[in-house]
């Protein structure tokens, strides 16, 4: 009997990758995106938005009419933002918290009656998600490291039914989200009246990151991975960036200065 698996934002490049992968691997994909393909085999997609109650609960209703249990619980869907703390959007602040935290808590929440013994929530974080944030990402930083803290909270909370929990704190990986970075830092630099550091180093810092990107396969065998162990460890790093660790070992104080060297105008 082939175990089920549900993806949230399965059609994206990490989603996508994972959920062929895990056919390969005898597992039946049920593809949670906003937008989705036509079936495959082994992948059904469900097309629902993590952000919408109803939606979510649409989800439950046809998965559940599939089958009654889940092995696992793959969360991929989130969106990248870049902006100043004090110049974005009202609205803009409220939809990333809804798509990165609050979709994982509406899924979570609706799908665990189908959850036993011994299965296992995956929640894509990010590396940032325990270091310290850098300029302008800080918004991205700090959403995915309230991802972080709830799956650990979880994670204390579903051991007591035999529920494992884990995150994987993924680097950069080569989907459309680094093309949508590189496009919010664009805007943001034509856009901002309050800042004028020079963009061109601000993306370079950008670009360093960027540069060590790893394939959707990778990301994907690594998901398989914790799939197979038996006891789960909480936090899985993939594709750790090293400037970014060397600047987390300073102290806080060096680190506001050497960001403030790169970033001011000369």
């Amino acid at each position: 009997m082939k175990r089920n698996v549900l993806i949230t934002g399965a059609y994206g490049g990490m989603g996508r990758a994972t959920a062929r992968l895990l056919v390969e691997r005898g597992y039946r994909v049920f593809a949670l995106d906003k937008t989705v393909g036509a079936p495959e085999q082994g992948i059904i997609p469900i097309e629902a938005d993590v952000t919408d109650e109803s939606s979510i609960l649409h989800a439950f209703e046809l998965i559940s009419g599939m089958t009654d249990q889940l092995f696992a619980i793959i969360h991929f869907a989130g969106i990248y933002m870049l902006d100043s703390l004090v110049e974005m959007e009202s609205n803009d602040f409220e939809r990333i918290f809804r798509i990165n935290l609050g979709g994982a808590f509406l899924v979570n929440k609706h799908f665990l009656p189908m959850m036993k013994k011994g299965s296992r929530v995956i929640i894509t974080t990010s590396e940032l998600a325990p270091l310290d944030p850098l300029p302008f990402t800080g918004i991205y930083a700090v959403t995915k490291g309230a991802l972080d803290k709830y799956a650990y909270s979880l994670r204390m909370e579903l051991q007591l039914k035999g529920i494992h929990v884990s995150v994987l704190r993924a680097g950069a990986v080569s989907t459309g989200m680094l093309g949508v970075s590189t496009d919010a830092l664009d805007r943001f630099c034509n856009k901002t009246e309050l800042y004028t550091c020079n963009a061109e180093r601000f993306k370079s810092i950008v670009d360093r990151v960027e540069a060590r990107s790893i394939e959707p396969a990778r990301l994907a065998d690594k998901v398989c991975r914790i799939l197979q162990k038996r006891s789960t460890c909480f936090a899985y790093c993939i594709n750790r960036n090293p400037l970014l660790l060397l600047l987390n070992l300073l102290p806080k104080r060096m680190q506001l200065w050497a960001i403030k060297q790169v970033l001011k105008n000369r």
